[in-house]
């Protein structure tokens, strides 16, 4: 039986269409790389690791210290403050670009971002009331919903961006170009478990596997999960024998370093690192492979399309006029045309970033309460 947070996902992911329905726009040529910028204003962006920060960071800025500017263009001289934003790791490069540019706008407004993994992040930083924002690359759980508010947080949801997950291998590996969603199933099923690439197909050589994927306090874990994997009779979820990492970058360098690897990551770092490794084409109860791309998660043709989130805490927003006019400001960017030349995801479309200023004005105003 589906629990609620399984059945949402399921939703998300037989909703593939759904961009094109709601006429998501932007530039779709592919990317060559991530931002090269340092992370969020104030240099108190961290992009090295995986901690959650100090929480006190973000947490006790005055509302009385923000100004009145224009979301538009950044806000006016006179906002100040801190922003604390943890959560996702694939989420982290539009964060970073976009704290980036807030804060050459707006000097003293500082930024702590972190790359905690979508449920490190509302666990361990949102959820206890340490963070402004947790970025997250899966909806919010039902059981993180009741904490948060349990703990008097409402949390708001923003619909950032769409990615396409990407399955990649060894460059060397000439015996692969694609692979079904069941085979990798099989592949990565604590219940099968199979120990060489020959296990799973014939055709294969008879080598042992060598797995690379996101922790498991990642939201790109969780999905990964619930998009392939699905239930399972074993105790866990995913075989254990596999180097699970917060860092994005550090699954491709292991699969370049390995002939018989195979690993998945966010489209963006697979762009970040298009000659380290091979991407294969994927492919779904029987229908041809589509290799990842920009188009196939716009369209929703790509098997492992899936949406990107930010969310605020409603009680902050209420409270910082600096959080508001950044978020405002992170909303209107994520529909820009960088967000797919220069980082890699199908940008917000107008109705999208609507929709987020909709539900920005409610939490400013009180109003706002999540439901999935």
């Amino acid at each position: 039986m589906m629990t609620p947070d399984s059945e949402r996902l399921s939703d998300l992911v037989s909703r593939r269409k759904f961009l094109v329905s709601s006429g998501a726009a932007g530039a779709l040529t592919l990317a060559g790389c991530t931002s090269n910028s340092d992370g969020g204003g104030g240099g108190n962006s961290d992009g090295s690791d995986g901690s959650s920060g100090d929480g006190n960071d973000g947490g006790s800025g005055d509302g009385n210290d923000g100004g009145s500017g224009d979301g538009n263009d950044g806000g006016s001289e006179s906002l100040s403050g801190d922003i604390r934003i943890s959560g996702s790791s694939t989420v982290y490069p539009v964060a970073q670009e976009v704290t980036r540019q807030f804060a050459e706008q707006n000097p003293d407004v500082s930024f702590n971002l972190t790359r905690d993994g979508s449920g490190g992040g509302f666990n361990n930083v949102f959820i206890p009331g340490d963070s402004d924002m947790n970025n997250a690359s899966r909806p919010i759980g039902e059981d993180e919903l009741q904490q948060c508010r349990d703990n008097g947080i409402e949390p708001v949801e923003f619909f950032l961006a769409q990615d396409a997950l990407t399955v990649v291998v060894n460059n060397e590996a000439d015996f692969i170009d694609s692979i079904s969603l069941e085979d990798l199933a099989t592949i990565w099923s604590p219940d099968t478990a199979p120990e060489t690439w020959a296990d799973v197909n014939s055709d294969w050589p008879d080598e042992p596997f060598d797995l690379y994927g996101p922790a498991s306090t990642s939201g790109t874990y969780d999905y990964f999960i619930e998009a392939v994997i699905g239930e399972t009779e074993a105790d866990q979820e995913i075989r254990e024998d596999f180097e699970g990492t917060e860092e994005d970058d550090l699954i491709a360098q292991g699969v370049a370093g390995n002939q018989y690897a195979l690993g998945y990551l966010p489209f963006a770092y697979y762009t970040n690192n298009p000659d380290s490794v091979k991407a294969l084409s994927l492919s779904e109860g029987g229908s041809d492979p589509v290799e990842p791309s920009l188009e196939g998660a716009q369209s929703g043709n790509y098997p492992l399309a899936r949406p990107l989130f930010t969310y605020g805490h409603m009680g902050k927003i209420q409270e910082k006029n600096h959080l508001q006019e950044f978020i405002e400001y992170y909303i209107n960017e994520a529909d820009e045309d960088y967000i797919a030349e220069d980082i890699g995801y199908v940008p917000a479309s107008e109705q999208m970033v609507e929709d987020n200023l909709t539900a920005l004005e409610e939490a400013i105003a009180g109003e706002y309460e999540y439901s999935a």
